[in-house]
């Protein structure tokens, strides 16, 4: 069907950028700080899934990290409201975004290899992890933030793998 197929080309799309970012993971010096977004944006673990949207809509962004005493505890998407909002069939201000947020918040810091977190990323299936310096959220990372620097990241893997060959003579 055309959907299977939809499903296969993307499968496959993905093993290729998968193989490109085990191989950038091994060689690729560029940090997470290089590419991340330090204008993260927040709710209290006690905020409604009204206030999370609304934070969505005005910053223009598609998660919110849900903060406890600013440390991070969850993460809110779009996808997170709109299937909390289709499923419980309530008002956005009915619900609080403590049920619903992402439980299990992945995290990586600003001098973590860009590579390596993206094949984290992968091998997790997630598309965003907040940014800690030690305990401080200091920014968000993003699989479309990765995306965008990819072919500077093809760019710095050639290259150190062409000194790698001239250095070993392969």
């Amino acid at each position: 069907t055309p959907a299977v197929a939809r499903r296969r080309q993307k499968h496959s799309a993905n093993e290729r950028t998968r193989g490109f970012l085990r191989s950038a993971a091994r060689h690729s010096p560029v940090q997470v700080r290089d590419i991340m977004t330090a204008d993260i944006v927040t709710v209290d673990v006690g905020a409604t899934l009204d206030a999370a949207v609304g934070a969505l809509l005005d910053d223009g962004v598609g998660s919110v990290v849900v903060v406890d005493d600013s440390a991070p505890v969850g993460l809110v998407t779009e996808t997170d409201a709109l299937t909390a909002a289709h499923e419980a069939g309530e008002p956005f201000s009915a619900l609080d975004v403590r049920s619903l947020c992402t439980r299990e918040v992945l995290t990586t810091t600003p001098d973590a290899s860009v590579a390596l977190t993206a094949r984290r990323m992968g091998d997790e299936g997630v598309k965003k992890f907040p940014v800690l310096d030690g305990i401080d959220l200091v920014g968000i990372v993003t699989i479309s933030d990765i995306v965008e620097r990819l072919p500077d990241l093809q760019s710095e893997v050639e290259s150190i793998v062409a000194r790698r060959e001239d250095c070993t003579g392969g």
